[in-house]
Formats: C-alpha cells, structure tokens, sequence
C-alpha cells in the first residue's frame, strides 16, 4: 500500500512539472463539467458535498477519480502550495502516468 501511495504522489509531481493542471474545488469542478479533464484527484479528506458532486460529474464526463491518501493540506503541500488542496484536475498528463495507476485500482477491486 505505501508503494502505492508514493507512486502517486511520484506521478502526480510528474503531472504538475510536465502536465496541465488546476487546483481547487471551483476550478476542477467547472472543468469537469465541461469535460475538459483526464483524471481528478481528491484529497482522502474532501467535503461530503464536494465527493458527492465529483462523483456525479465524474460519472457523467467518464473522467477517472483518484482518491490521494492524504488531507488536503498533505495534497497542497505535494503540488508546492502553501494551502490546502481538496481537488486537483489534470487537463493534459505530460509525462505522468496517472491512467496507468487508475487502471490498476480497476484490476486491484475486481
């Protein structure tokens, strides 16, 4: 389990350095409703109210949701901010590989 965890954090840095990403709930949910995302990460700690609704658009735009072992001010920290971090949306992947890691939870819960 803590192989996977750094394994994110890993990618979601390759993310922020070689990627497009924006941060914050308004942000990431706006864009999730367009669309407009490939992945979103949420911080463990996120708002009932903003799990559900990011659960619901995510479902709606087919965008895979990674859920970040950490609160949301480990998840601010990460991406070298000195705030908390509920969500995290990833518009273009550069070099990381997020999609591999959603893959594998899918292969991991079946």
């Amino acid at each position: 389990m803590r192989g996977e965890a750094a394994t994110l954090e890993n990618e979601i840095k390759n993310a922020l350095k070689s990627g497009k990403v924006v941060l914050g709930t308004k942000q990431t949910l706006k864009l999730l409703k367009l669309g407009k995302l490939k992945v979103v990460v949420m911080a463990k700690t996120a708002p009932p109210d903003v799990v559900s609704d990011v659960n619901y658009y995510a479902k709606l735009s087919n965008v895979p949701v990674l859920i970040f072992s950490g609160n949301s001010y480990d998840l601010g920290l990460l991406c070298g901010k000195p705030f908390p971090v509920t969500l995290l949306g990833v518009i273009d992947l550069g070099e990381s590989r997020l999609l591999e890691l959603v893959k594998g939870e899918e292969e991991g819960g079946k």
